[in-house]
């Protein structure tokens, strides 16, 4: 599917759709907890229904509604089958740890996307808890002989991804003794850590941790079911707030300002930038104005990265985002991607291993390969709906996070063909 997205005006109110990171965190503990909890305002996508999937494939019993899931544990067997994870890095890397509980024998497949994505670090890490697990050399898929760990101690770097460190401590408290978890380098992502170390906690988990997020322990203890209820998603929020700054004036709604999420940075920057904003209980309403260039940090909201390049693509001035390495292993190597995308429709980048420097210009036509990359279409989007002329291929890959984005833009106003 393609969509040639034309120059618009916006306006209007939209509610951020719910957490992805949050509901497949409240679905892991819910699948560890006895008895039955309750997810309100669950976010329904590719990615939550892949965790459904293969929890459901080891005996874990959901009933998924509309605007609540039901979850109870039951009692863990062996799948008869694979556990397809789809393109889910978080379903891949939770399950790789929750699976060591699983008495007999999981694998773990993987779709074309996470197919490439390393999982080796996690499982060296998992090996050091007597966790009996494996892989196709870096990669998936992941098999693990399961039924109980050891625990102890275990050690990875903290700058590769933080689901790997959110993996561990999923099942930390779950061992036959107490469990370490120690960094080699310092954690990218904290909020993504907090926001695991949150969930637990209302799942009846507490981890203790080093001030510098470089170790953590847990002692054994039983998760409990809770009524877990989902706040909205700040990374899919940052592409309606970015239409508003650009091309209207945008209420977005459903949003907790003072969540962890890492992506609410998205209203600094955007403050930054000049767009006029206006904060209320839990929404915020950004307003069109001319933007600036900004330089900023993006190693605790990485996600952001193809966002705010498009942004500053469209501002006056040379911007500088770094803290951006962590990028390259996304579902795709967002930082070529994000590149080739600006240089295809004219715009200034420069590459450097941790860093890009974007300067805005006027943007020209062009086609942007999405490579299957949900946040690299939504982010063009946002050029096509100021410049015009931009064409968005693979427009199909945002059902991973958002599937009901572009109708939402319809609605907002942008015009847009599909092709």
């Amino acid at each position: 599917m393609k969509y040639l997205i034309h120059k618009s005006k916006v306006m209007g109110a939209v509610r951020a759709p719910s957490s992805k990171s949050y509901t497949i965190r409240a679905l892991m503990c819910a699948a560890l907890a006895g008895g039955k909890s309750e997810i309100f305002q669950p976010l329904s996508s590719d990615d939550t229904e892949a965790a459904i999937d293969v929890l459901k494939k080891i005996g874990v019993r959901i009933n998924s509604g509309k605007d609540i899931w039901q979850v109870s544990k039951g009692n863990y067997y062996a799948p008869h089958e694979d556990l397809f994870c789809r393109n889910s890095a978080a379903t891949m890397r939770f399950m790789s740890a929750i699976c060591a509980l699983v008495k007999g024998q999981c694998r773990l497949t993987a779709g074309t996307s996470l197919a490439k994505r390393p999982v080796i670090t996690l499982v060296e890490a998992l090996k050091r808890w007597d966790v009996d697990i494996s892989c196709e050399g870096d990669y998936a898929p992941v098999i693990i002989n399961g039924g109980k760990f050891k625990g102890g101690l275990t050690e990875l770097p903290g700058d590769i991804s933080s689901q790997y460190l959110s993996a561990l401590l999923l099942i930390a408290s779950q061992g036959e003794q107490a469990a370490t978890i120690r960094l080699s380098t310092p954690a990218g992502s904290k909020p993504y850590i907090l926001m695991t170390l949150e969930c637990l906690e209302q799942f009846g988990i507490q981890i203790k941790y080093a001030e510098n997020f470089m170790e953590y322990e847990a002692s054994p203890q039983t998760f409990k079911p809770t009524v877990y209820e989902v706040e909205g998603d700040w990374s899919s929020a940052s592409y309606l707030a970015g239409l508003g700054a650009l091309a209207g004036e945008i209420k977005v709604e459903n949003l907790n300002l003072q969540s962890l999420q890492g992506d609410r940075m998205i209203i600094e920057f955007l403050r930054e930038m000049g767009a006029f904003i206006k904060i209320s209980a839990d929404a915020v309403v950004v307003k069109k104005n001319d933007l600036k260039a900004i330089s900023a940090n993006l190693n605790d909201c990485i996600d952001l990265l193809p966002t705010v390049a498009v942004l500053a693509s469209l501002a006056h001035g040379t911007s500088e985002f770094t803290g951006v390495q962590r990028a390259r292993l996304k579902e795709s190597n967002r930082i070529s991607v994000v590149c080739e995308g600006l240089k295809r429709a004219g715009i200034k980048v420069v590459e450097e291993a941790d860093k890009l420097v974007i300067t805005g210009g006027k943007p020209q036509n062009a086609v942007i390969d999405s490579h299957d990359d949900h946040r690299i279409a939504m982010a063009f989007s946002l050029m096509g709906v100021t410049a015009g002329g931009i064409t968005i291929n693979g427009a199909e890959c945002i059902a991973k996070t958002y599937p009901e984005y572009w109708s939402i833009l319809r609605n907002l106003g942008v015009k847009m063909d599909e092709q």
